[in-house]
């Protein structure tokens, strides 16, 4: 049997509580219902039990305050996360994220039972109409929010989710393609590549763009890379980490942290391309003269890319960049495309991922097993690559069509 711990004084401290021996302060530790430590102090051991009986009468008053169908959508969902014990940080601090932005300080403050599916269906359009967030988003959203509804009707506290059927009537009124992410084509893959290349300057850019085009990973496993990570005798790449930002809500601000990847099918290995090893081999080179990666993240080092700083790249750092480049090219463009009299060829709005995007299409464009391509992206469902392949495989049937046409024409 495990002996007690005590205080300075030799009296018994429950578990949780301990004295420091620092400033001989008292502290209790807990989990608040969001999954958090958090960490009550006091001068002496009667001061301190007096305020863990407070805060076990308050979480009680919560728990009175759901049973008996006062609470709000605010409470109900906290006591959601409170369940969710499996969750990763990473997960976690990004479900937190959404609900704090869209949710909490608005639709989060009515009473439950109250709530009907014409208000969640009002919120859903306020979101989309008057926020201007993407269906994807929205989703995002409706993930959360369904949940926590359905832990009250478990729980006896309403009888009927208001949220069913929400998403589906908002896809009926034409939001279905609203917010789909759509892959670059071959045309517009090559144009943002090339103006990379040759450009003055953002040239420096290449090879980390070469890896997220010819690899697929998502942005945090790609900036995570590092050169133990890259086996260039058996050209694999192994990915086993991310890098992800917190949001801390205190502080307002953000940390990196290193997380596994989004689910266990992202611990993977992937095969690398003559292009990727180009980027890599180039990356190192540069890194020669400006300056390797000098950051010690979670125990980690010897990373792949870097920046000015010597430090991992910022994920919306690059989104910027992506935005910036875009428009740049754009307005190149359309001064030459008019100079030339001919169409002219604009990159559309895209971000970090559509680039993951775009390297599954050309996979799907290419490779029928969808357990490979599975293998490759990391997907956990099936069906994620599934909607991806048929995709992919609609516009290939188009453009076999097209050329059909032309043949059939010249014959006719």
């Amino acid at each position: 049997m495990a002996k007690a711990r005590k205080d300075l004084r030799g009296r018994a401290l429950k578990k949780g509580e301990v004295q420091r021996k620092s400033d001989q302060r008292y502290m209790y530790t807990y989990t608040d219902p969001l999954g958090r430590r958090k960490f009550i102090y006091a001068n002496d051991l009667t001061e301190l039990r007096e305020k863990e009986q407070k805060l076990q009468r308050d979480q009680l008053d919560g728990l009175d305050l759901y049973a008996a169908g006062k609470a709000t959508v605010n409470d109900t969902f906290d006591r959601y996360m409170a369940t969710k014990f499996e969750l990763r940080d990473s997960t976690r601090n990004g479900y937190l994220y959404t609900y704090d932005h869209l949710i909490r300080d608005k639709f989060g403050f009515k009473k439950l039972v109250d709530v009907k599916y014409s208000d969640v269906l009002q919120f859903y359009y306020y979101l989309l109409n008057d926020k201007g967030i993407a269906l994807g988003t929205l989703d995002s959203v409706h993930c959360l929010l369904h949940p926590t509804f359905q832990l009250a009707v478990r729980d006896d506290i309403i009888r009927k989710n208001p949220t069913d059927g929400v998403m589906k009537e908002i896809s009926k009124k034409g939001g279905k393609n609203r917010g789909v992410r759509h892959a670059l084509t071959v045309d517009e893959q090559r144009t943002f590549m090339e103006y990379i290349a040759n450009h003055p300057v953002y040239y420096h850019w290449w090879p980390l763009f070469t890896v997220l085009l010819g690899t697929g990973t998502r942005i945090g496993e790609c900036l995570g890379l590092r050169w133990q990570d890259l086996d260039f005798e058996k050209r694999v790449i192994s990915i086993n980490h991310s890098v992800v930002y917190y949001s801390q809500k205190d502080t307002k601000t953000s940390v990196m942290r290193v997380s596994l990847p989004k689910t266990e099918a992202g611990i993977r290995t992937i095969p690398m391309l003559d292009m990727v090893k180009d980027a890599f081999e180039m990356e190192r080179e540069a890194q020669k003269e400006t300056g390797e990666n000098i950051q010690v993240l979670d125990g980690m080092s010897g990373f792949v890319f870097t920046n000015r700083f010597g430090n991992i790249p910022n994920p919306q750092t690059v989104n910027d960049t992506i935005r910036r480049i875009r428009n740049s090219y754009n307005a190149e463009e359309v001064l030459n495309a008019k100079k030339e009299k001919r169409e002219k060829l604009l990159l559309p709005h895209f971000s970090c991922h559509h680039l993951r995007h775009t390297f599954a299409t050309r996979l799907c464009e290419t490779e029928t097993n969808l357990k490979v391509i599975q293998a490759i992206m990391g997907h956990r469902n099936i069906e994620t690559t599934m909607d991806i392949y048929a995709e992919a495989t609609e516009r290939k049937k188009q453009e076999s069509f097209e050329i059909l046409a032309s043949k059939l024409d010249s014959i006719f």
